[in-house]
């Protein structure tokens, strides 16, 4: 048997299709059934390949998205507005009631962080679904490795029940014959 047709059992017995119509993933799957080897690890999940503008995104999207960050900017929000009301009656606020330039800063902000945090979150949908896959495959390699375990588990039951049977017939016999000859004493 060569090793394609090996797969091409593998498959028909496991999922019931050819191997040449599994989708890759499935034939990843009977592959590694194939070779007894264990499931690895994506290399794309191991390997942090992130430029600094990847990373300085991921790490403005973790502190943008803390409650530290929301406490931290509420509390320079209100040092801004108090510092301003505090010295108007000196003349000295930097930025009168309607703080103008406080709504500039935020806009500015807003405008900023918003597309920094959605590139963070791009890339890690990317990574979210390649851990998905990976799940999938060792998910589906455990289904198929715990079917092929209940189908042996079947065959040593069966063959267990024929020995037992075997058993107990060449008893009967025995007992047969052995009744056999106490009636032929008794005569």
């Amino acid at each position: 048997m060569t090793p394609n047709d090996r797969l091409d059992q593998l498959a028909r017995d496991l999922l019931g299709t050819p191997y040449s119509q599994l989708t890759e993933i499935q034939r990843s799957v009977i592959d590694l059934i194939a070779a007894e080897a264990p499931t690895g690890l994506n290399k794309a999940l191991l390997a942090d390949d992130r430029t600094f503008w990847d990373r300085l995104a991921d790490k403005v999207a973790a502190i943008g998205g803390s409650w530290t960050f929301i406490g931290g900017f509420c509390a320079c929000l209100a040092l801004w507005i108090g510092l301003n009301l505090g010295l108007r009656p000196f003349h000295l606020s930097f930025d009168p009631y309607p703080f103008i330039f406080l709504n500039l800063i935020l806009s500015t902000v807003a405008a900023i962080q918003a597309p920094v945090i959605m590139m963070s979150q791009n890339r890690q949908a990317a990574k979210d679904r390649l851990n998905a896959e990976h799940d999938y495959v060792v998910n589906l390699r455990a289904e198929l490795e715990i079917m092929r375990l209940h189908a042996k588990l079947d065959a040593l039951r069966e063959r267990e029940i024929v020995d037992i049977l075997r058993c107990n017939t060449e008893a009967l016999d025995i007992l047969k014959t052995q009744v056999a000859k106490m009636a032929e004493e008794r005569d």
